[in-house]
């Protein structure tokens, strides 16, 4: 077995001295030494070889999920289960009309509302809601409207446009 000094590799690269294949070594620490196990009593690892005491797991090859209570029925399994996930269920981005008056621009698509920082991803689905006025017409590209925001944008003169997906 090696002491600990000559696991220290020593100082490879020195001020000035370029790095290259003859002079490459690992960095101190980086190789982690292999545990034997099963070696008896004198492999500094004891008669139970870091396993702590006898069974279950004590064995090669245990696996276990999580809750596992050791085959009694775990707590998960004896819950009632409710309700349900809608695999269908469509998340938006919301934006309202409030926020859009910010924009200068003639045309606000998703790309435009992610540049100035109000939706976080132009890829999901952005929805604009009816909260607030809108005095000048623009043209706008979003994957739904409410009603009130569509009547809002057509009453100062902009179009409504749906992204289909």
């Amino acid at each position: 077995m090696k002491s600990k000094n000559s696991l220290k590799t020593k100082k490879t690269e020195e001020p000035g001295q370029p790095v290259d294949l003859f002079n490459l070594r690992a960095p101190a620490g980086s190789h982690k030494r292999r545990k034997y196990l099963g070696r008896g009593s004198s492999s500094g690892h004891g008669k139970t070889s870091t396993r702590g005491s006898k069974g279950q797991t004590s064995r090669a090859g245990r696996h276990f999920y999580l809750g596992f209570e050791g085959g009694q029925s775990p707590l998960v399994r004896k819950m009632p289960k409710r309700g349900f996930a809608n695999i269908f269920r469509k998340e938006y981005q919301i934006i309202n009309l409030a926020n859009l008056v910010k924009i200068k621009e003639a045309t606000i698509n998703p790309e435009v509302l992610a540049l100035h920082g109000l939706i976080k991803d132009k890829h999901k689905l952005v929805k604009v809601l009816g909260q607030g006025e809108i005095k000048k017409p623009v043209s706008i590209q979003a994957h739904a409207f409410s009603k009130k925001a569509a009547e809002e944008i057509k009453k100062a003169g902009g179009t409504v446009e749906v992204i289909n997906v």
